[in-house]
């Protein structure tokens, strides 16, 4: 499959770091460690990370900004929600989810973690690649 894909902000190195909790090849442009921490994360077709959840005691979450390609957000006990260019999900702490491209897509999104106190992930397990590969 040949997909022309473009996003406005560099793909990044390959995302070894956090390699154990994705499925499939991600990348990985750390646009800011000061402040607010903000991260442009590329996803080759198929690739989607681990169902995670942000905790934090007071603030936190995350909220992402949809840059290129297509690709899919979903919350514990939701269905699946289709995300393009331009879209913006806000994720409060606390919600188990995750995110990732289409089957047969590229996908791209700014990830903003919101500021908060005690802020941390917990990674949990795969999506489960049937309900997964069902989607279009």
């Amino acid at each position: 499959m040949t997909q022309e894909f473009s996003t406005v902000f560099p793909t990044g190195a390959k995302n070894d770091a956090y390699a154990q909790y994705f499925v499939g090849q991600s990348y990985l442009n750390m646009l800011s460690l000061e402040q607010v921490v903000i991260g442009n994360v590329t996803f080759e077709p198929g690739c989607r990370n681990n169902w995670h959840i942000h905790h934090a005691d007071k603030g936190g979450g995350q909220i992402l900004l949809v840059t290129g390609g297509r690709g899919y957000y979903q919350e514990w006990g939701k269905e699946p929600r289709e995300l393009h260019p331009g879209d913006v999900v806000n994720i409060p702490a606390g919600v188990k989810h995750w995110h990732g491209a289409a089957p047969t897509s590229w996908f791209a999104h700014i990830a903003v973690e919101v500021p908060g106190e005690n802020t941390r992930s917990e990674w949990c397990e795969p999506v489960d690649a049937q309900a997964y590969n069902a989607l279009k």
